[in-house]
């Protein structure tokens, strides 16, 4: 069965860090890009950050610059974002997406390039 699942989420305290994985089933994430986005209560969808085939190339949004980095392990068929330096307007339910990257040496933040989903965890930064 074709699967995305992230984890990793919770309740941290401002300045505080976590780390959420996306976990792939059903496929080979070999093929693929991945991104992360999020999205906040009355906020649209932002892509935050996408890392191409080969884990060479990632792309970040501004507001996570410096802060967020992501990964992938293909052998595990999972991709990573750390997140430090959390700040309470990073709150939001996060999501990892996939599609197909003919080009290995790029990746996409746009959300309507991505075919398929996670069901999204949720990040809550909160003193």
């Amino acid at each position: 069965q074709l699967q995305l699942v992230e984890s990793g989420g919770g309740l941290v305290q401002p300045g505080g860090s976590l780390r959420l994985s996306c976990a792939a089933s059903g496929f080979t994430l070999d093929y693929y890009a991945i991104g992360w986005f999020r999205q906040a209560p009355g906020k649209e969808r932002e892509g935050i950050s996408c890392i191409s085939r080969s884990g060479a190339i990632t792309n970040y949004a501004d507001s996570v610059k410096g802060r967020f980095t992501i990964s992938r392990d293909n052998a595990k068929n999972t991709v990573y974002l750390q997140m430090n330096s959390l700040k309470p307007e990073d709150t939001a339910v996060y999501y990892c997406a996939r599609y197909i990257a003919t080009n290995q040496a790029m990746c996409l933040m746009s959300s309507y390039t991505y075919d398929y989903w996670g069901q999204g965890t949720q990040v809550t930064v909160s003193s």
